[in-house]
Parts: structure tokens; C-alpha cells; sequence
């Protein structure tokens, strides 16, 4: 599994990167043709690997409920996020990547409840939560980078 959360390092590293590089008015922005912005995007991506590692395993969340129900499937940017909350974000994008390896380490996902993705890919464990995270990762990516040329 290391090897599948070093994915999700380099992918997350990339995100960071055009995170520091936009203000947070253009962080905010929705371009013409997209129901979303950047730091929906990003955030989603966090919210997504807490549900598809924490909660399907039973285990606590490291975000507040109120993230989770603004981020996650389904939802669309509604409000605009303020610096403290594109600081939180930063934060999170590698906080909650630290944590999960840690929790690896530890064993701690003894338990998973079988999930089956709107894409079709049915999860039945830790291990298959973290390789499908990267492919909806890689999704959310390419909307990034095109939500950067449109910008």
C-alpha cells in the first residue's frame, strides 16, 4: 500500500503547487462551461479519501462534518472560501496523507464496508480504497489543469 500512497504523495505535491500559485480570487473563480472551481476541486479530493479510507472503515474522520457535507459527491461550489480556509486546505492535503500512512503503519483498518463506486469499481478494503482514491484523484487533476487554462 506504501507504494499507492506515494502515488497520492506526487499527485498531491502537483496539486499544491497550483494551489500557492493562484490568488484566491482565482482560486474561487468558476469559468464559463464549469459548475466548479480549483479549491472545490482540491478540497473535494480531501473529503473523498476521508470517506473512502476513514469512514468506510468506521473510523474517525479528520474533518468536521461541516467540510465533508460542502466537499463531498455531489456538491458544488456555493460560497466563496476564505484565505484561513485555503490555508486549511494546504494543510489537509498532507496532514490527512501523513495521518492514513501512520494509521497503515499501525494497522488500524481492520474493518472495511464493502463500497461500490459510481464508476463501478466495487471496494473491499483498505487497500482497495487507496488505489481507487488515486484514480478519482487523477480525475480531479485533469479538471484542475483544465480549470487552469480557463482561468
Amino acid at each position: 500500500m506504501k507504494d499507492q500512497l506515494l502515488i497520492t504523495r506526487v499527485n498531491r505535491n502537483t496539486i499544491a503547487k497550483i494551489l500557492e500559485s493562484y490568488s484566491i480570487e482565482k482560486l474561487n473563480e468558476i469559468p464559463e462551461g464549469f459548475s466548479n472551481n480549483l479549491i472545490w476541486n482540491i478540497a473535494h479530493i480531501i473529503v473523498t479519501q476521508q470517506l473512502l479510507a476513514y469512514k468506510l472503515s468506521g473510523l474517525p474522520m479528520m474533518l468536521d462534518e461541516a467540510m465533508v457535507e460542502r466537499y463531498k459527491k455531489g456538491t458544488k461550489a456555493t460560497k466563496d472560501v476564505t484565505a484561513n480556509e485555503v490555508a486549511e486546505i494546504k494543510e489537509l492535503l498532507f496532514t490527512t496523507l501523513d495521518q492514513t500512512e501512520a494509521d497503515i503503519d499501525s494497522k488500524l483498518f481492520a474493518n472495511y464496508t464493502e463500497y461500490a463506486t459510481s464508476t463501478g469499481f466495487v471496494l473491499k478494503s483498505i487497500s482497495d480504497a487507496i488505489a481507487f482514491n488515486n484514480y478519482h484523484e487523477g480525475i480531479h487533476l485533469g479538471y484542475i489543469l483544465a480549470l487552469k487554462k480557463s482561468l
